[in-house]
């Protein structure tokens, strides 16, 4: 043997040696991480299960029993997200998977605990369980979970849609006619001024839109257009959105409109906080466009020229202190309730994120308290976190600057502070 063939040995030995350390550790850190993931599932099961047991108690029973015990479920989730600073949403929906894992899918947690899967795995399952009706559950368990313990969740993902389908004692029929009544459509902000919008409708009509979007933006292309395919798509979809555009149009003009053509069709009402600089063309600083963020003042002018109901808010670019609030719409809410829902943007409470406009202005000391109707005694509230507010073992101090301290029934604080203008 040459000295390299013997240097190269040595290397490929401390590189597999080094190599098997990693992944050794890799691999233990999962098997350590599943088993904190089951202790969470177990623990989120234990609080929902406290929840309903001591609904009568902790909330007043001037609500009905179901609501009652809704109301507790939440409050406790409240308390979770806040003391782990995640949104509320987020904790719901955590507990009602750990809920469908521990007390529908024990062996499921228990190969979990033991590390031969990860959460990934166990949440492929107990999505797909959770159509299947209890009847079959057994039989979908028995067969999928020695797939989740040898295969990536994305092949379980697959194997598990079949075996439901499979095992599913439901027509397929009657599961898409319940299935049809979640269609909605979400909206996701994105950075740089854009934005996603999903829609989640039956199958037949999301393959009848993609196969119209591919149709005008074929033609449009065919005749001579030089956007990218991508850019062709999103655009047919706005237009067909926006301005009723449809193939049986592009036969006579084939060019689909341009994105700043469409926008001329929003007709929507529109807040935008503008800087006052940059309203006087002597700056580019962002406009903000409520429930969005921050986007070009360019953009922005666009938008307000055709909406018919606008607000603009003027402000001053070193303090963001409100300098002018436009007053041209059809309802013109009191000059106090916009400086509020201005100042605080969402609802005030710790990780929730509904927008001003859809909150309640709530009075953190009570009218028949003494509380005043003033901008030091106002926040926006979401109507669960307003009556959660007043549930027993709940806190609110309302201080100076808008900044909220809230207390939890379980003693723990968060404060909440109005976010600094945008510019």
């Amino acid at each position: 043997m040459t000295e390299t063939t013997r240097t190269a040995t040595r290397v490929g030995d401390e590189y597999a040696a080094q190599l098997a350390e990693f992944s050794d550790g890799w691999a233990e850190l999962h098997r350590l991480q599943a088993v904190l993931d089951a202790r969470k599932a177990r623990l989120l099961a234990r609080s929902a299960a406290y929840a309903d047991a001591f609904a009568d108690v902790t909330v007043p029973a001037i609500f009905p029993p179901a609501e009652r015990r809704a109301l507790s479920r939440r409050s406790t989730c409240a308390a979770l997200a806040m003391a782990t600073r995640m949104p509320e949403r987020t904790v719901q929906r955590a507990t009602n998977d750990a809920e469908r894992l521990v007390n529908e899918a024990p062996a499921v947690l228990a190969s979990l605990e033991a590390g031969r899967i990860s959460v990934r795995h166990a949440q492929v399952i107990t999505d797909q369980l959770c159509d299947v009706p209890a009847a079959g559950w057994a039989a979908f368990l028995e067969q999928v979970l020695p797939v989740a313990e040898s295969a990536t969740a994305s092949y379980l993902r697959h194997r598990a849609r079949v075996l439901r389908e499979r095992l599913h004692p439901e027509s397929i029929t009657a599961r898409a006619v319940r299935s049809e009544a979640d269609r909605r459509v979400e909206f996701e902000p994105a950075a740089d001024g854009m934005a996603w919008v999903h829609l989640f409708t039956t199958a037949p009509i999301a393959q009848g839109i993609v196969e119209r979007v591919d149709a005008a933006a074929a033609a449009s292309r065919a005749a001579g257009d030089t956007r990218t395919c991508g850019q062709l798509q999103a655009d047919a979809l706005a237009a067909l959105a926006l301005t009723g555009v449809t193939p049986e149009d592009v036969a006579s003009s084939p060019v689909l409109p341009h994105p700043i053509e469409v926008q001329e069709h929003i007709k929507s009402t529109v807040q935008i906080t503008v800087p006052a600089l940059s309203m006087a063309g002597v700056s580019d600083a962002p406009a903000t466009l409520d429930g969005y963020g921050p986007i070009d003042p360019e953009t922005a002018a666009r938008i307000a020229v055709n909406a018919p109901s606008f607000t603009r808010i003027l402000v001053q670019p070193e303090t963001g202190a409100v300098l002018s609030v436009g007053r041209n719409q059809y309802r013109v809410p009191a000059d106090l309730q916009r400086a509020v829902r201005l100042r605080d943007g969402t609802c005030r409470a710790p990780g929730c994120g509904r927008r001003a406009r859809a909150c309640d202005l709530d009075h953190s000391v009570a009218w028949e308290d003494g509380g005043t109707t003033d901008v030091g005694n106002l926040a926006c509230l979401c109507r669960h976190h307003h009556r959660m507010k007043h549930l027993p073992g709940w806190n609110l101090d309302h201080g100076p600057g808008g900044v909220l301290d809230w207390t939890t029934p379980d003693g723990k604080h968060r404060r909440t502070k109005p976010d600094p203008a945008p510019f």
